[in-house]
Formats: structure tokens, sequence, C-alpha cells
């Protein structure tokens, strides 16, 4: 990678991967996008920033003629419960906005990143230990668009030759940007909730196990997956990747280690408590750790102790 574009640059994952490509790449070959422009925004303020609708395929087009670069990293999309309450959307923003990012990569011959999800997952998928190839039948929009996006990376490559790469991303962890509507986000809530008022009330009942992954992994997986030669790399779109496979007494329980008194209490939301149920429990990443060397830093433990010292800082 030496000239690049990311779009979402704004949400989770952009905000910190603009950053650390910045840091890795220079500030001059980060080119950023999102559809808004926010005034106090390091990602705006940093480095290169261009306004971007990703369903504006001229604009996009434009764009990555002017700056000539060389790779395409698209996060733009609705996330799970966002999208599960605006279906129509998220299939216009997430599958619109995939299809002119590849055709773009094919047209300039890009190497292209965009993430999957656990949520390409169903009912139906192996609960434990999910297989890398396995039955995939999703039950709600936002998996339904993560299941084509990742049959699309497959047919551009395969196809056009486009150098396709993606993960299924788990919930994702991060006390920098907050998530934007998220099944997995009473993970990232809870924390902030334990140093505010030393309890938190999650939307995800007991004993529910999802994958997770501290942010700072998940950057750093992206640009080993990007940097990976690409003859390595036969399940490429997408690899399952996870750190840790937890439930929210498992987060309470880590809080405790450092605030005896965290409480946590359940109120559930049927609609996000109907999305976790159709995911896997835990899911094999054999597949990333063999091709291409996957390996997170963070587990429980280490992240929640990150976690609250990094937030006390922005909390307290």
């Amino acid at each position: 990678m030496k000239k690049i574009i990311i779009t979402g640059a704004l949400g989770q994952i952009g905000s910190e991967l603009t950053t650390r490509l910045r840091e890795v790449y220079g500030t001059e070959n980060v080119v950023a996008t999102d559809i808004r422009q926010p005034e106090h925004s390091k990602v705006v303020t940093d480095g290169i920033f261009e306004v971007l609708d990703v369903t504006d395929a001229e604009r996009m087009r434009a764009l990555v003629e002017d700056y000539t670069v060389d790779t395409f990293i698209h996060l733009a999309a609705l996330l799970s419960a966002v999208a599960e309450a605006k279906p129509q959307l998220a299939w216009t923003l997430n599958m619109g906005g995939l299809m002119n990012a590849l055709e773009v990569s094919r047209e300039f011959d890009l190497k292209f990143f965009t993430p999957s999800s656990i949520g390409a997952f169903g009912p139906e998928t192996p609960k434990d230990q999910t297989p890398q190839v396995t039955i995939q039948r999703p039950t709600t929009m936002y998996g339904v668009t993560k299941v084509s996006g990742e049959l699309l990376g497959d047919y551009y490559f395969q196809k056009f030759g486009v150098d396709t790469r993606s993960v299924r991303f788990p919930g994702l962890i991060s006390y920098d940007t907050l998530p934007g509507g998220g099944t997995t986000d009473y993970a990232v809530d809870i924390y902030y909730e334990a140093l505010r008022n030393n309890a938190y009330t999650s939307f995800i009942d007991k004993g529910t196990y999802m994958d997770m992954m501290y942010m700072p992994d998940a950057v750093d997986l992206i640009i080993q997956l990007m940097e990976a030669d690409s003859d390595q790399l036969t399940h490429r779109n997408a690899y399952n990747v996870s750190a840790m496979s937890i439930a929210p007494e498992d987060v309470e329980k880590a809080i405790q280690k450092h605030q005896p008194g965290f409480k946590l209490s359940y109120d559930v939301d049927p609609v996000r408590q109907g999305i976790a149920n159709s995911w896997p429990n835990a899911i094999d990443t054999s597949a990333a750790q063999e091709e291409w060397g996957f390996s997170p830093k963070y587990d429980l433990e280490k992240m929640t102790a990150d976690m609250l010292s990094k937030l006390k800082v922005k909390v307290v």
C-alpha cells in the first residue's frame, strides 16, 4: 500500500484506522472520506479529508483519480441494529456503496478491503468453533448485505482480478470512538458506565456469548492482511477473526477486578437479543492464523485494564 483512500473514516473503525495508516504510510498518503465533515475531528484536521457519499459513483471515481490511490479501504455501512430498523436504506448504502467501490477498484486496478462480520452467519450456522466455510443464512438485513459483500468480493477477484480482501469482524471495542448501532455495543457502553456510575444495565442477556476484539488488534490486522502476499490467501473474502468469546457477566467480572463495587443488571432489548441469538458463540480463526499470521494481542483482562485506564481521561 502506498496511497490509500478510506470511506467511512469517521466511524468506529475508520477513525482509528485513519490515524494508524497516517502514522505508518505518511499523512500525505491517506485520503480520509465520509459523508459529513465535523469541525473538531482529528480525522478531518490532521490530514487529507474529502466529503463523499459512497452512493455517488462519479464523486468516488474522481477522488480516486485525483489522488492517484492504489488501495481502497471501504468501511462505510449501516451496522446491525440500525440496518434492521432501516432495511431499505441499509441495502442502498451497504450494497450500492460497495458496488461503486468495487467498480472503481476494478477500473483503476486497486487493492481492495471491506469488512464482513459475524453477522454474515445465521441461526443454522454451527454455534461453537464456527468453521471458516460453513452455512450462511443470516436473518437480518445487515447479515444479508455482509454475505452478499463476501460473494461480490469473490466475484470481482475471480472475474476481474481485483485483489479483494476481507475479514468477518466480531464485536469491536474501542475507547476512542463510540459505536454506531451494533448488537455488540454493550461491550463498549459498559466501560463508560462503569466509570460514570459504577453500574450498567445491559440490553444483551446474561449467558449470551459473542466474539469480540479490541480495536488496536482490529486496526493492526487490516494492515497485516493488506500487506500479506496475495498468493498466500485462499479464503480472502472473508476470514474468521476473533480475540475472545465473552458474555456480559464476563465483562462484569473483569471490571470488578478494578472496581469491586461495580454492578451489572439487565433490561434485554428483544431486537438486539434476537440478532445476537442468531450469531455464533465462538468462531474458528485457524485459517487467518495459518494463511497470514493473525494473532491478536489483547484478551479480556488486558483489554479491560487498558479501556478503563484510557477512558478515565475522557470520562472522569
